[in-house]
């Protein structure tokens, strides 16, 4: 099981890569405005900024989780 914190994050994350995804698609989408372009636009910046609180610290809670797992014999 993982730690609690690392498991939200994870969580969290995926979470706001789908709406990176999918404002991503709308942004593809033909006949867009320029408001729609624009608030499509903003809506991107502010999931950067997300993604970006979300993967701060990351890679060292991931890193802590792998050093608190058992050694396994190797198996050939």
């Amino acid at each position: 099981m993982l730690n609690a914190t690392l498991s939200t994050l994870l969580t969290e994350l995926g979470e706001e890569c789908e709406k990176f995804v999918f404002l991503l698609s709308q942004l593809k989408l033909a006949n867009l405005t320029n408001d729609q372009k624009g608030d499509i636009l903003a809506e991107l910046t502010g999931s950067v900024s997300h993604l970006h609180v979300h993967t701060e610290n990351l890679s060292e809670l991931i890193e802590d989780e792998i050093l608190i797992l058992p050694d396994e014999p190797d198996s050939y």
